[in-house]
């Protein structure tokens, strides 16, 4: 596992049918090594960042396995890192492979994966494409979020090591299947509940799941808000 890239952004002010929005979603490369702190890479900022960011989605990994599907998938030669927003640019960290939970070394830093992403209308207007966050929803190719254990410099070219598996290994593909397309699995629920690094707004979300199951056993699992 290694990290190609390191991506930030500071929030600019771009057009959406017709209204000007604020988005620190057009991440670029850059040189050199980075600080990583708790609650973001220096240099990055969010422009909502009740929604983005934090210590819970410190920073967002997308690996280039899913760069290669995309750009069979939107026939596009070339895709710049940080395209989708990624703080990290990562190589061999798939959704299959990661377990929310999992605690990894990467330059100086220690890491824990908290969360997939779950994509807003922001990641359309950087693709360029409105109906991409649904495709990117449905495609399980969404990548995740950590939160920074120890703090440290990051650049391009470090290892990734991973110190610790989740003794759960719930991958976070299996996490984002669970909530976005399989809700009626309440076992499941409550196993993800039961992951101590599973970021508060996901762990509140599979709590309202099996709740609701508990009230009404019989019955349907009704939606619920999404965690961002």
């Amino acid at each position: 596992m290694k990290l190609i890239s390191v991506n930030v952004a500071t929030p600019r002010e771009v057009s959406h049918e017709g209204k000007p929005v604020r988005t620190g979603i057009f991440k670029e490369p850059v040189r050199g090594r980075v600080r990583l702190g708790t609650m973001n890479l220096a240099g990055d900022s969010q422009a909502a960042r009740e929604v983005h960011g934090g210590i819970h989605k410190a920073v967002y990994v997308y690996t280039l396995e899913n760069y290669e599907y995309w750009k069979r998938e939107l026939g596009r030669d070339e895709l710049p890192h940080g395209q989708f927003g990624e703080n990290f640019t990562v190589e061999g960290m798939s959704e299959g492979e990661v377990h929310v939970g999992d605690v990894f070394r990467v330059g100086g830093a220690m890491v824990e994966v908290t969360q997939p992403r779950q994509p807003c209308f922001k990641l359309g207007i950087r693709i360029g494409m409105a109906e991409f966050p649904r495709m990117f929803l449905r495609s399980g190719r969404v990548g995740f979020y950590l939160r920074v254990l120890i703090e440290g410099e990051v650049g391009a070219g470090d290892r990734i090591e991973r110190l610790k598996v989740d003794p759960r290994r719930m991958t976070v593909a299996r996490i984002h299947a669970l909530f976005n397309f399989n809700r009626q699995n309440v076992e499941g629920a409550r196993k993800a509940i039961g992951i101590p690094a599973l970021s508060p707004d996901w762990r509140e979300a599979f709590q309202r799941i099996v709740e609701e199951a508990d009230r009404n056993p019989r019955g349907n699992i009704g939606c619920c808000n999404l965690p961002t």
